[in-house]
């Protein structure tokens, strides 16, 4: 099972419209399960640091299958920081991010940043519910 780039658009697109619902600019990445970027857009007026935050976020939330502030309690502990590091220091254990699921099996993520770290799970998850 693969994450396409038209199921990356959907979820990308889905993240938007609940961005736009909420009155946020947002910045929205898809990766895949290895954490690589299949799709990744900016809203006019998003910040532009909010690109590193949701791209990492999604990786991290790729690499482990859940939500990516679900980590955040433990992002001090050695292993995790271990994992980070010797991914690369592309990770990001901060919630914004949700893992996309296909028949049980984990296809990618969807990351967000550019609001509050709730507002970015939540447009997330709107993301990945519109790819259902």
């Amino acid at each position: 099972m693969t994450l396409t780039l038209a199921d990356a658009n959907r979820v990308i697109a889905g993240a938007i419209a609940k961005a736009a619902a909420i009155g946020a600019k947002m910045n929205i990445a898809v990766c895949d399960a290895g954490g690589r970027l299949v799709a990744f857009q900016r809203m006019d007026g998003a910040m532009w640091a909010g690109s590193y935050g949701s791209q990492g976020k999604a990786v991290a939330s790729a690499a482990f299958g859940r939500p990516s502030g679900e980590l955040t309690p433990r992002a001090d502990h050695p292993t995790l920081r271990g994992i980070v590091m010797a991914e690369g220091n592309h990770m990001f254990l901060g919630q914004g991010a949700v893992p996309i699921f296909r028949g049980g099996v984990l296809i990618g993520a969807c990351g967000v940043g550019g609001g509050t770290a709730q507002e970015d799970e939540d447009c997330a998850r709107a993301g990945v519910d519109a790819l259902q």
